[in-house]
């Protein structure tokens, strides 16, 4: 193997993982190591690699050519699909050690922050030395680093909930909403909703937004009414008009009560529409603007950052006001458009309006149908006043056409266990 032989492995978390023609199969996200009945450290016996679709699968060790900072290749092309499984004699190095209250045999305390496997001339893999940071108070800077043997640690032997979150979620950070989420997932609850809690409001609430619907109660719950409110004050108002219908009457009046009243108002009118319609799954706060703003002024909105590319691919025109239910809807204008319009223009002149808006009440497969028809991205949503009150997007029509327990991950079906040609080996191949 062409590898450094020693191998910090919370580097590794997000490495892509290749063939050996160089095509990228999937990302670090763990490490696999046995634990052993004596007092050797654990073997480590592969890597647990996250594919497309959300899976992760498990990579042996004997089967891996390479491993460094920047990617870890394959020696073979063919991969065992089944989903990894945890075997009892088995540990998750970085979910299950990173945070890790422990001791030094000098009898100092402090927490993991990450954990170095080594390779011996036998090829055997183990987790050899671990990086330790020392117990400060809270006034004080951060503790010195240690980086020691295995067995002058202790604590690592038991799986215990002696930890905290720091370094895991240094580990996660730079990781998508959606891949942040799956992360979850893989979790014990406890431990799930420990990492959501100390995740900021924002991004939390980013995350939620990619979650199965019991996994987002579940989270919130285990907030405080105050911190939960502020989470879904975060939320796009069609996410938390979601999440709250997952909540009984009683509770969503609580918490709504207790979101500002501005971010508080849109969410009420969303969970005023039938579930299945468009007023259901529309959101409220696409992009607005007059007649007489330029297309160089449209093009500016569109570029914000926090929009996403699916509210971003069009701008709806009305009269005054420009929040909704807005003055007269006038129509759209798609950011294609835009691109070849000269910049002074005014949206009044380049505005297409020859596709009739949807209503809050018509039925989802009519505004798949409508959708798919047209070739759109996104539809107004008018009331009979002709008010615009909101968009369906084309994710939001995915979102609620696929199983409702597509984002769980369990829900996901696993590949036959007797796939001809795949990779075997360690506990879960």
């Amino acid at each position: 193997m062409s590898t450094p032989n020693r191998v910090y492995i919370a580097r590794l978390a997000g490495v892509a993982v290749f063939d050996p023609n160089g095509d990228q199969v999937g990302r670090v996200r763990d490490a696999v190591a046995r634990m052993r009945p004596t007092q050797r450290p654990p073997e480590v016996v592969g890597l647990v690699a996250e594919m497309p679709m959300r899976r992760r699968i498990f990579l042996s060790i004997n089967r891996i050519t390479s491993i460094d900072a920047d990617a870890v290749v394959l020696g073979s092309g063919t991969l065992n699909l089944r989903r990894f499984e945890k075997r009892p004699n088995e540990l998750l190095v970085l979910q299950e050690l990173l945070d890790r209250r422990v001791q030094l045999d000098t009898g100092q305390a402090g927490s993991v922050v990450d954990v170095a496997m080594e390779c011996s001339r036998g090829g055997e893999w183990a987790l050899t030395r671990v990086a330790v940071r020392e117990q400060t108070s809270r006034l004080a800077r951060r503790g010195h680093l240690h980086q020691v043997e295995w067995d002058r640690v202790r604590g690592l032997g038991t799986l215990g909930e002696n930890r905290g979150t720091a370094n895991l979620l240094a580990v996660l950070e730079d990781m998508r909403p959606a891949d942040l989420a799956n992360a979850l997932q893989d979790l014990p609850d406890a431990r799930r909703n420990e990492v959501a809690a100390a995740l900021d409001d924002e991004r939390l609430a980013d995350v939620l937004g990619e979650l199965p619907e019991h996994d987002q109660v579940e989270i919130l719950a285990a907030l405080d009414r105050e911190r939960a409110a502020d989470v879904l004050e975060e939320m796009d108002p069609d996410d938390a008009a979601d999440l709250l219908n997952e909540l009984p009457p009683p509770e969503q009046d609580v918490l709504l009560d207790l979101m500002e009243p501005d971010e508080a108002t849109p969410v009420r009118q969303l969970l005023r529409y039938a579930s299945g319609t468009a007023g259901s799954v529309m959101t409220s706060e696409p992009v607005i603007l007059p007649p007489d703003a330029t297309v160089a002024e449209a093009l500016a909105r569109i570029r914000e950052p926090q929009l996403s590319p699916a509210v971003a691919a069009q701008v709806f025109v009305t009269r005054a006001p420009l929040t909704t239910p807005t003055g007269r809807y006038l129509g759209m204008v798609h950011f294609q458009a835009l691109l070849r319009e000269p910049p002074a223009d005014l949206l009044g002149g380049v505005v297409v309006n020859d596709i009739d808006p949807l209503r809050p009440t018509t039925p989802l497969p009519e505004i798949t149908r409508r959708m798919a028809t047209y070739d759109l991205v996104a539809m107004p949503v008018v009331d009979r006043s002709m008010r615009l009150v909101g968009a369906v997007t084309v994710d939001d029509v995915l979102d609620h056409s696929l199983p409702r327990d597509w984002r769980d991950r369990d829900a996901v079906p696993t590949a036959p266990a007797s796939d001809e040609g795949t990779l075997d080996g360690g506990g879960n191949g």
